[in-house]
């Protein structure tokens, strides 16, 4: 099995699947290898390259909250946050003033003011063309969290500066029964006691019949520590974290230099590079 964050690993910048990658991948599945995508992203903002690209059976998503199966689209494993953590996150939340999004029942949420005034003002931090096209606008995200509380998938958070963003841990980090992890810097993403994407592998492993030694993960930033630690090969790129660099079994090139092309030509298809 081969386990692939998105973006800044598979991904391009520009969010496409390069030519290299493309059919690193398909040789990899006519070898009978499962190429399994596992994301931060919900289900709704999966991209056209990733859903477009054939032979992928499962979908991990909201760093580990939900599996869905392919092609019944079929949710087969949830992981969420539990209900009576979703209310002390909000009143942790509430005492901030930080963008907050809101991902449930596989769609992202954020408050109509904060998208417009990203649509109106940019920013020095975001993809506003990604998030004004991933996010559904409501009136009061908080209103989300309270409505959909028992299939929370995921709370993340968006910060102007380092400073805010580690009083905003520090806090929820009081939360027993949470996981608090990041994807970009200047973010913080929230996820149950023990959603991960390592616990969501851990599942569909045990249901394929695969054991870790034949688990290559490929990853960047924290979200995908575990996942990386659990993996036989854990690759991490060279554009990732340097925390997370330094966990890796194996660094590959960028997301923009074929780094998980080269990866699985290395390691799945033993091409001598």
């Amino acid at each position: 099995m081969i386990a692939l964050d998105l973006d800044n690993t598979t991904l391009r910048t520009d969010k496409s699947l390069s030519p290299r990658t493309k059919s690193a991948l398909k040789k990899a599945q006519d070898q009978g290898i499962q190429v399994v995508i596992s994301t931060g992203r919900v289900f709704s903002a999966l991209p056209d390259a990733i859903l477009e690209f054939d032979g992928i059976q499962y979908m991990i998503n909201s760093n580990g909250a939900v599996i869905t199966e392919f092609p019944q689209n079929e949710k087969i494993y949830t992981n969420y946050i539990e209900e009576e953590s979703v209310s002390k996150i909000e009143a942790v939340l509430r005492r901030f003033d930080d963008p907050v999004e809101v991902f449930a029942d596989g769609k992202a949420y954020a408050d109509v003011s904060v998208l417009d005034e990203l649509r109106l003002h940019g920013s020095n931090t975001r993809n506003v063309q990604y998030i004004l096209w991933s996010r559904r606008p409501v009136k009061d995200v908080y209103d989300v969290l309270q409505k959909e509380s028992t299939h929370i998938e995921n709370v993340s958070i968006t910060f102007e500066s380092q400073e805010e963003r580690l009083r905003v841990k520090k806090a929820l980090l009081q939360i027993p029964d949470i996981t608090v992890t990041s994807s970009e810097r200047h973010c913080l993403e929230i996820g149950g006691k023990t959603t991960s994407k390592a616990e969501a592998l851990r599942y569909l492993m045990q249901k394929l019949g695969i054991h870790r030694e034949e688990l290559m993960a490929c990853g960047d930033s924290p979200n995908d520590e575990k996942m990386i630690r659990l993996a036989g090969i854990g690759v991490v790129m060279e554009n990732g974290t340097e925390s997370m660099k330094s966990i890796a079994d194996f660094v590959t090139d960028t997301n923009d230099r074929d780094g998980v092309a080269k990866a699985v030509e290395r390691f799945a298809l033993h091409q001598v590079l």
